[in-house]
């Protein structure tokens, strides 16, 4: 298997076509990708660094060069703390995909697996995501398990 690396500033385009393919699996495709271009510039200076509280492991595709076969994406925010979490550190996975030509080889377990190490580096003690149901026997067999949420959300 290819070696799992933490993403660059290079991979910035294919961390987005990725993360296009992930919500065209989770949400309805429509094709939209002209927010692309606004998103490059941000993403690009969110990969600049090692440090911070943003990480995007990858895995390259073994049959296309400069292309990416998957990657899983996470920052560390900070809430107040908690008896179980009494600094606050919380996880969110909030990007994982494959390229549809490299799936069910593990290179998104890899990628998940890499983030989780970084969460643990990080003193994170809980991380958070929102699985599709094809991904969620994935999040199970890391550990992730369902819970009560009483989410909302308001569109600003």
């Amino acid at each position: 298997m290819n070696p799992v690396r933490r993403a660059g500033t290079e991979d910035a385009g294919e961390v987005l076509r990725l993360r296009q393919v992930m919500i065209d699996s989770v949400f309805a495709a429509d094709g939209a990708t002209e927010w692309h271009a606004l998103s490059l510039p941000t993403l690009r200076a969110r990969l600049a660094g090692p440090g911070g509280d943003f990480a995007a492991f990858v895995v390259d595709h073994p049959e296309r060069p400069g292309v990416l076969a998957a990657l899983a994406v996470g920052t560390v925010e900070y809430r107040i703390g908690r008896a179980d979490n009494p600094h606050g550190r919380v996880g969110h996975v909030f990007s994982v995909a494959t390229d549809p030509d490299a799936r069910r080889r593990g290179y998104a377990r890899a990628c998940m697996e890499a983030l989780l190490d970084w969460f643990r580096e990080q003193g994170t003690p809980h991380v958070d995501l929102n699985a599709s149901a094809e991904a969620e026997p994935l999040y199970a067999s890391l550990g992730f398990v369902r819970k009560p949420d009483p989410s909302m959300r308001l569109a600003l």
